[in-house]
């Protein structure tokens, strides 16, 4: 594992000084601002409600501290924010508000019973109630590999304990009897949209997540994490357009675009699920190391062509534009700009080389503050994680 981290900002001409100023101040907006700035929210946890232990009673049911982190847009509580705001807790070192949304999570989220006993119900409103009976693969995953880093950062064992749970549960439903579906294809190692679901999406592809889950699942499904991890390299191969570099929010397991109607909507474009992609990729290289997959983010970067005056309409994979505006003008900045970790620094570029193309998005996205606004969640989650990596501060841990 590589435990020297590239500081991209500072490679781009940026003092340390401003950098973590900059960090600084989106950490403090994000988690503490007014109410129209902030994502993460404290709570207390009603008298009686308990907390829902992963392993059994060895979580106190009577600490009643609990946060949750809000989709702005949509007004809920989504798996997909609450791990990312425990990952984030994790890198940025925050230990109380990490056990402060894993107890929410825990309490009002997980599902012991039924078909999706062992998951996370994907939607919650803001008092806990769920949203809705199914989870999200991206939830589950994150939530476990942030609970590794948790647990070795902090020394916490019961957090490595609670990861195992979560993964066995992702690999195992539907076997020797157990209701459910796993969240990944067992024949092919590639993660599912749904449980139980023909498709993936190419976002939820982490390879460097599952290249840890091999190193700290359980023993006998460590074999498996290897080739999930393999097989996401292949496939983002495959889901990223030669010439664009980009790819579809859903596709099928081969990477073609998944073209088939859904009931919330179209799912073959370049949209917000896809902005992800490139950020992962970039992850990717720098734990682990450039492969043929990481040259996706630079097809990219010189397709939009200009930071987000790039950012202007949603794109078919090929490049052909539509009449649909961007939601989420940020995110997809700060996600390309986190693509630049898979591109080499060079001495004195030429504005048209890679590195120099590298360069003109992480400067633009340096420049950019943080998202205001009812739709700043999805936007200000990605714009964190990106100025974490960016500065060398997205880490094994």
């Amino acid at each position: 594992m590589i435990r020297e981290y590239r500081n991209v900002f500072l490679e781009a001409g940026y003092s340390e000084a401003e950098i973590t100023d900059r960090l600084d101040r989106a950490v403090r907006t994000f988690f503490y601002g007014s109410e129209t700035e902030r994502i993460y929210h404290e709570a207390v946890i009603p008298e009686g409600t308990g907390r829902i232990s992963l392993l059994s009673d060895d979580v106190s049911p009577d600490c009643l501290e609990a946060g949750y982190l809000e989709d702005t847009g949509n007004h809920d509580a989504r798996t997909e924010g609450m791990s990312y705001g425990m990952m984030l807790c994790v890198q940025l070192d925050m230990p109380k508000e990490f056990e402060r949304i894993w107890t929410w999570a825990r309490t009002y989220m997980y599902m012991d019973e039924g078909e999706n006993e062992g998951y996370f119900a994907w939607s919650c409103a803001p008092d806990g109630t769920k949203n809705a009976p199914g989870p999200a693969p991206d939830g589950e995953e994150y939530f476990a590999m942030a609970l590794f880093f948790a647990a070795h950062r902090w020394d916490i064992p019961r957090y490595e304990s609670e990861a195992r749970a979560i993964l066995r549960a992702c690999l195992h439903k539907g076997e020797n009897g157990r209701p459910g579906h796993a969240m990944w294809n067992r024949e092919n190692g590639l993660i599912l949209f749904v449980p139980g679901s023909s498709f993936t999406d190419p976002s939820y592809h982490l390879p460097h997540f599952y290249e840890l889950f091999a190193l700290w699942a359980d023993e006998e499904d460590r074999d498996f994490w290897k080739k999930a991890a393999d097989e996401s390299r292949k496939f983002l191969v495959k889901a990223c357009h030669p010439v664009t570099g980009l790819n579809s929010e859903y596709s099928f397991f081969d990477g073609r675009p998944m073209d088939e109607p859904m009931p919330w909507g179209e799912f073959h474009h370049f949209y917000s699920d896809a902005y992800r992609t490139a950020a992962n990729i970039g992850l990717d290289a720098e734990w682990f190391g450039r492969g043929v997959h990481t040259d996706a983010p630079i097809r990219q970067m010189r397709f939009l062509g200009s930071g987000l005056e790039g950012a202007r309409c949603v794109y078919e994979v090929d490049g052909t534009p539509l009449e649909k505006t961007v939601l989420h003008p940020l995110g997809l900045l700060a996600g390309t700009a986190q693509g630049a970790l898979c591109v080499p620094q060079e001495k004195q570029p030429a504005p048209d080389s890679d590195w120099g193309i590298a360069l003109h998005f992480v400067r633009s996205f340096f420049e950019e503050p943080p998202r205001t606004g009812e739709r700043r969640y999805y936007d200000n989650c990605l714009y964190l994680f990106a100025s974490l990596a960016l500065s060398g501060r997205y880490r094994i841990w």
